[in-house]
């Protein structure tokens, strides 16, 4: 299994999930709401709905640069979502108050990711150096550390997963249950909160594959150690 192999295979499906997302939100974009709201008017009404009061909202510059800081309490939505009222726009300020909402219940898999995000984020900048220290040196010892190292970063995407499909669902649900999309506006939300499940999954893959592959390398798995 060549390193330039497991490159192509990774790049190719970050670019599928890429071009997936892209696709649905321009769809998704290109659609107004029914109900007129902006995404900022559709975050503030599902906090009031939840009785969430300890959490802000605030309008932060790029694209795509929507989240929920657990620490701040603060959703910090993009121009074109904060002040968009596209079903984009709706969608994912209800997936990132889905995040508020987790965070509110104490949503289990969100606190384990929010507890081994500084383990995970120490763990993967310092991996790649170990392993190719180990590499180097013949060391398989310190190949299996940084493999080690690396597996922190599998674990976060694996915990990951289940909390960003979990704030989709909420999102998806209190839109229609609150009555900010109609049932027929469902299916393009449905499109857009999938398309970007998709590239949490596609991350999470992408890491599994690196992970086999230095474990191939170290001759943990198909046999003696790799040059």
């Amino acid at each position: 299994m060549g390193y330039y192999l497991v490159m192509a295979i990774v790049a190719g499906i970050g670019m599928l999930a890429k071009w997936r997302l892209k696709s649905a939100y321009a769809k998704g974009v290109s659609v107004m709401a029914a109900s007129g709201l902006t995404g900022r008017d559709t975050a503030q009404k599902i906090l009031d709905a939840k009785g969430i009061s300890n959490v802000g909202i605030e309008m932060v510059q790029g694209q795509m640069s929507d989240h929920y800081d657990p620490k701040a309490k603060m959703l910090r939505l993009s121009p074109d979502v904060y002040q968009g009222s596209s079903l984009a726009a709706l969608g994912i300020a209800a997936h990132e108050v889905g995040h508020a909402i987790q965070d509110a219940d104490r949503y289990g898999a969100l606190v384990l990711r929010n507890g081994i995000v500084p383990i995970a984020n120490a763990g993967g900048g310092m991996s790649m150096m170990v392993f190719m220290a180990g590499a180097m040196t013949g060391s398989q010892a310190i190949m299996i550390g940084g493999i080690a190292l690396f597996s922190l970063t599998v674990i976060f995407q694996l915990v990951n997963l289940p909390v960003e499909f979990n704030a989709s669902s909420r999102a998806k649900n209190i839109l229609l249950e609150q009555g900010m999309i109609t049932e027929g506006e469902y299916k393009t939300v449905d499109k857009v909160l999938d398309a970007a499940a998709l590239t949490y999954v596609a991350a999470t893959v992408s890491s599994i594959l690196y992970l086999l592959y230095y474990a191939y390398r170290a001759g943990l798995i198909g046999g003696n150690r790799r040059n």
